[in-house]
């Protein structure tokens, strides 16, 4: 099953976010190995986890780890200060924090949609909602 929208480290368990302990031992490998030398992927294999060096990133990037109002804080923030600084250390020295970063195009969310009327209905919710989705016709 899909983890949805719940940062990994994490679970919802009767509407509350709490701590997956086991995630959360590899989440504070990551930051212990990446600080001690090792490469993103290096880092995650170490940690058990089979990814890639842009998802690897992302977890470790994810201000979710610090703790705020609905989620429990996995690391410290002096863990995360010492991973940013290093991570842009090592971009630095590999000449990757020249690169050009394209502008973020500021678009206004669609507000209204037309769709067709339904005429069936699924038991299963899953399928239901996708078929309620195709039903969707444009968005303006």
């Amino acid at each position: 099953m899909g983890r949805g929208h719940t940062p990994f480290g994490y679970r919802i368990e009767n509407g509350k976010a709490v701590v997956c302990e086991e995630e959360a031992a590899q989440i504070r490998k990551l930051y212990e190995r990446y600080l001690n030398g090792l490469s993103l992927v290096a880092t995650a294999a170490d940690a058990g986890l089979t990814m890639k060096h842009t998802s690897v990133k992302c977890i470790m990037q994810n201000p979710h780890l610090l703790g705020d109002d609905f989620y429990p804080a996995i690391i410290v923030q002096e863990t995360y200060d010492a991973f940013e600084a290093e991570r842009k250390r090592r971009e630095k020295a590999l000449g990757r924090d020249k690169r050009a970063k394209r502008p973020i195009e500021a678009r206004p969310a669609p507000t209204s949609f037309r769709m067709r009327e339904a005429l069936s209905v699924n038991d299963d919710p899953y399928k239901q909602a996708e078929y309620i989705y195709s039903l969707i016709e444009s968005e303006d």
